[in-house]
């Protein structure tokens, strides 16, 4: 089967709206350094609320990319980590985000630019 994200009925663009939307990309790429608890997750991810976190765990963990633990303990333990396609994605989006961190000044300049027509 052929997978073509610019057809509308594809079934990858939902999947890469989830990766790319504003939380999915920022908790794959905070769970790339290593599992973590879902109150860790929601610090390190500053910004995100607890719902908007729990829906898109369950989106990134349905599409495969993120693993979900639950401990059978008292009180109970959820624990998440990155599934081998998530770690490949995790490396991929980080690299974008390093490359646009390290680019910063251009596109503020550029923004200033814009701003300033």
């Amino acid at each position: 089967m052929d997978f073509n994200v610019f057809a509308k009925a594809c079934p990858s663009r939902p999947t890469l709206e989830h990766i790319t939307g504003r939380w999915g990309s920022l908790t794959l790429t905070a769970l790339a350094d290593g599992q973590l608890r879902f109150n860790e997750l929601r610090r390190r991810v500053d910004g995100v609320s607890e719902k908007m976190l729990s829906q898109t765990l369950q989106a990134l963990e349905r599409d495969g990319l993120v693993h979900r633990e639950a401990q059978n303990t008292n009180p109970p333990r959820v624990d998440y980590s990155l599934t081998p396609l998530g770690r490949d994605t995790a490396e991929r989006l980080l690299s974008l985000i390093h490359l646009l961190e390290g680019r910063m000044p251009e596109v503020l300049a550029a923004q200033a630019a814009y701003d300033a027509r």
